[in-house]
């Protein structure tokens, strides 16, 4: 049997990590829909994310991009931030969008470009150090088009040598979480293709160094709960980018696609003891052509339904049909707790936690949509690249 007050009491603790990209206009490689009311600066950002963190109760921390999100005063912008009962969390780089990168960043093949971009990581820890945050966030697009085009092993030598340098730079409580992606933009190699390469170099930084998994980065097919075990089991998990695909990196909302693939990877989340851990939960999602804030919110909530369900799963019965080799038996126990209406019980728990039943009603009740649509008028809109 499974301790409902302890499934409570462990929902409660969840966290969910918002991007502050996701609240601008954002969209595919051929066209952005602007909407009314997108945030103009990062500070209406964090306003945006305050909303959802008031009716879900578990969406504390915003992740920055730099430079998209790039002031003049970090402390001023965590002070915000803290006002709106929200912490800055991780700071995401951006060796992609520049000229100079078009044959890749810290594996670039000219010393000069390679100089650029690791100074910008190294700009990304100072940013760290004045907001408070944790965690430097890194993905690179870095990759070869052709074969031949590029030393295969010397962009290798090159990716090493940079993330050293950055790594060395990290201070006290301070973590650097290294993405991969299996393809795109680059179609022959990427120079972090897979949990495999991002866990090699990782091992080899050491202890402040671990892996990010983005749920939209690989192959068709590709067990990600296994990935994630794995992970797990050798201590170099440090977060996830929750998104959903169809065909590629969609970046639609988690749990859109397979929802039963969330629940999957979030049942070896609870047992390799990760939900209770250092693992960061962070969305990392694109709204086209859905309402911004609403999106988020909803994408939270299938996480926190994703995890209760997993939460209920009957370890006990679990373990002895595993250890009699009841296959069915088994199986059985998990789609039992898959199968199981959470709503209810999450109901409960914003009752508990002072929230309301229903986090998208109470949204839509608050007013916020209109009022931003009727003031932020002027001025740009943030979006992908701004």
């Amino acid at each position: 049997m499974t301790d409902l007050a302890a499934v409570k009491a462990a929902l409660k603790t969840q966290a969910v990590e918002t991007p502050s990209w996701a609240y601008g206009n954002s969209g595919t490689r051929f066209k952005v829909f602007a909407q009314q009311g997108v945030p103009r600066t990062p500070k209406e950002k964090l306003d945006d994310a305050a909303q959802v963190h008031a009716v879900t109760g578990v969406a504390p921390t915003v992740a920055l991009h730099i430079p998209w999100d790039k002031v003049d005063d970090y402390a001023d912008l965590a002070k915000h931030a803290e006002d709106r009962g929200l912490k800055l969390g991780a700071i995401n780089s951006n060796t992609f969008q520049d000229d100079d990168y078009k044959l890749g960043s810290i594996c670039h093949p000219d010393a000069a470009v390679r100089r650029k971009a690791v100074d910008h990581l190294l700009e990304c820890v100072d940013i760290m150090d004045a907001t408070g945050s944790g965690d430097l966030k890194l993905w690179f697009a870095d990759g070869t088009n052709y074969p031949g085009q590029d030393d295969i092993r010397g962009r290798q030598d090159r990716l090493a040598e940079g993330l050293a340098e950055v790594y060395e730079r990290l201070g006290e409580g301070q973590r650097m979480l290294l993405e991969y992606k299996l393809f795109e933009p680059s179609f022959y190699t990427t120079d972090v293709p897979d949990w495999g390469t991002a866990y090699a170099h990782c091992l080899k930084l050491g202890p402040k160094a671990q892996v990010v998994v983005d749920t939209g980065h690989h192959a068709p097919g590709t067990n990600i709960e296994f990935i994630v075990a794995t992970l797990l089991r050798e201590g170099k998990l440090g977060g996830f980018d929750f998104n959903s695909r169809f065909y590629a990196d969609d970046d639609l909302m988690v749990g859109a696609a397979d929802p039963f693939q969330l629940f999957r990877i979030m049942c070896e989340v609870v047992r390799g003891g990760g939900f209770t851990s250092e693992v960061a939960f962070m969305l990392d999602q694109c709204h086209n052509i859905e309402a911004k804030i609403p999106a988020i919110i909803r994408s939270v909530m299938n996480v926190q339904e994703a995890t209760a369900k997993a939460l209920l799963v009957d370890r006990v019965a679990l373990g002895a049909a595993q250890v009699a080799g009841d296959v069915l038996a088994a199986n059985a126990v998990l789609m039992d707790a898959y199968d199981t209406d959470v709503r209810p019980l999450l109901r409960e728990v914003r009752a508990e936690m002072g929230l309301e039943a229903d986090p998208i009603a109470a949204y839509r009740r608050s007013g916020w949509a209109e009022k931003i649509v009727a003031e932020r008028v002027g001025g740009q809109q943030a979006g992908w690249g701004a």
